[in-house]
Order: structure tokens, then sequence, then C-alpha cells
């Protein structure tokens, strides 16, 4: 099977409906009445006889890369969580959206479901503010801190410093109190809008450390010049990377104030561009195209899809139609603690 025709037997289905040119800004996350088609389902809800697991925090990470600065992070533990076996890494920014159990994403429900049903691996999952100064505000669900703190500048740039941040300073701190695996196909990365492109960034120049990634409502435009990534896709070597982009067709579409058309601030057009690179160069890539806005609804309905597909190979044990004992639900560790000292 070609790559286009696998691709497409893995694509989420496309909905379709009349295109509507909305004028918005990248901060902008309310959700438009289009939104409302997407409801959570049963996976991103808690659900009866499934171990929850707990979720550690807010911390803190100061940051020698990006000077004077601090952010919160907060840590679920999954209850299969087993301090002598290494665990997978997930790591979504804007951590304060990701981490909550009412918000549109509600990451812990869904990783209680499906790794009680091995549908992903025992995974740590790390929500990670952007930074901020002393002067400035922690980001919330009211501001996420385009005009608060240092979100424009970690997320935005296409430089590797918040990659650094990353893999320099927030994987060290972690390793202190969790076993981690130290395999890059075990660790994923994500998040939306400039979370996304930052989600990018770091396994763009740290495949090393990350292999996949996942991205809703991406801001793969010009707010800082990402929307030369699919130049720079097509430009550069494969990299050995799993991809998976949602957006909708009532993003932001480039109308600008003064009325005109801008491409490079076309979010939809942009992640249509993407997907078309990452595809020519032969990417491991998944794609889900729908009617939303510049919102988080489409992104969290579909998260446990977005999931069981970038985790769909993790290692499992070998399979012995004789032997049951892999094959039922995964139970909670009998030591589930982190190491001492966390």
């Amino acid at each position: 099977m070609n790559l286009l025709r696998r691709l497409r037997s893995h694509r989420l289905p496309l909905l379709l409906t009349p295109l509507v040119l909305l004028l918005g800004v990248a901060t902008s996350l309310v959700a438009g009445p289009l939104d409302d088609v997407y409801r959570l389902g049963p996976d991103s809800l808690p659900q009866e006889g499934v171990p929850k697991g707990r979720v550690v925090g807010p911390l803190t990470l100061p940051s020698r890369v990006f000077t004077n600065t601090t952010r919160h992070y907060w840590v679920y533990v999954p209850a299969q969580y087993d301090a002598s076996k290494a665990a997978a890494l997930m790591v979504f920014q804007d951590g304060h959206a990701f981490v909550s159990t009412n918000g549109e994403y509600r990451v812990p429900n869904v990783f209680d479901n499906l790794i009680h049903r091995r549908e992903m691996p025992v995974t740590l999952g790390v929500f990670i503010n952007p930074g901020r100064r002393p002067d400035q505000e922690e980001s919330s669900s009211k501001d996420w801190g385009d005009r608060i703190n240092n979100r424009p500048t970690e997320y935005n740039e296409l430089d590797d410093a918040y990659a650094r941040m990353i893999v320099d300073e927030l994987l060290p701190a972690l390793k202190k109190d969790y076993n981690l695996s130290d395999n890059p196909e075990d660790r994923a990365i994500g998040g939306a809008s400039s979370g996304a492109i930052c989600a990018f960034t770091v396994a763009w120049h740290r495949p090393d450390q990350f292999r996949k990634v996942l991205s809703t409502i991406g801001s793969f435009t010009n707010i800082r010049g990402g929307h030369a990534y699919p130049e720079m896709v097509l430009a550069a070597d494969r990299k050995p990377l799993r991809v998976f982009l949602q957006d909708g067709m009532n993003d932001n579409r480039g109308r600008r104030r003064d009325g005109g058309y801008d491409p490079k601030w076309d979010w939809y057009a942009q992640n249509r561009k993407m997907a078309e690179a990452l595809t020519a160069k032969g990417y491991d890539l998944n794609y889900a195209w729908g009617v939303g806005t510049h919102s988080n609804r489409h992104g969290g309905a579909i998260l446990p899809e977005m999931l069981r597909w970038l985790w769909r190979d993790h290692p499992r044990p070998t399979d012995d139609p004789k032997d049951d004992t892999h094959r039922g639900l995964l139970k909670p560790a009998a030591a589930s603690e982190p190491k001492p000292g966390a």
C-alpha cells in the first residue's frame, strides 16, 4: 500500500460544511456555534471501576534558558505506574487547560480509561504552563498567557530554546522522582494553538527525545515565522516523527483588520500545507479536519482517538493464545508511589 493510501486509511472522517470566514486572533479560544457539534464521549469522562491516577502539583520549574522565569506544572501518575518499570511520557503545553477534569480535554480521565484497557502504555502525563517573570501572571483558563507572560516567546519562536528547557531542565526534574523511559518512541508532546506549534518545534529539534506529536488548532502561521514550517519540512531530511494534526475549516482564516487576506495568517490553510508537506516527505501522519473555529471542542472530543493512533504500536507482552495473563484490564500497580524525595 503506498503512503497516500495508508494515510487515508488512518485518517479520521472529514466533516464538510459551507466555509465561513471568521475574524479572530491567535489567543481567542472561545467556541462558536459550529463547535457545539463536538461533544465529549465516555472515554473523556470518569467511568465506574476504572482506577484513577493521581495528579501532583502545581509544582514550580525555574529556568536558566528563559532567565528570571518560573512556570507551574502538574504530573499525572497513573494507578498502574510501577516505579521499578520505566514509564512512557507525554508533555502537554498550556498545562492548566489539559490537566483540568472539567475542561475540554480532561486528559487525566482519558489516560485513566485508555491505560485501563491497554489502549496506550502506562504513561506519565506532564502539564506545563508557559513561563512568567516575577512581575507577570501565571496562565489560566481566563488568559492562556499571550498578554500576561512569556508564552509568545516560548511557544512561537522556531529556535531550540524551548526544547532545551524541556530536555535540559524539565526532564531532569522529573527523573528525580519518576522512572521514565529514555526511548524517544516512548515520549510524546502536544498542545493547542501556539502550544501545538511549540510541541512540534520541540520534536523537530530533538527527535532523539520526542517522536510523537499531537497538534490541535496548531498555529503554523506568521505569529513569529511559523508559516515557514511546510517549506522547512520539505527542505529537510525526514525526521523519525509521528504527527497528528487537527483543525477546523472555520479557524482563523487570515482575514486582517483592514479587510484583506493574508494566507500566512490562515490557520486552516497552513495546517493543510503542513499535512501536505509531511505527507510528501513520508512522515507517519494522521489528521482530522472539521467545521470548528479556533476552539478546543473538536480536539477535545477526538483526543481519545488521537491518543490511540499515536500509541497504536506501543510495546505489548508476547501474545500467547494459551495464556490470558496480559489480556485483561490493566490493574493498579502494587506500588505506584514515586521514588523517595518526590
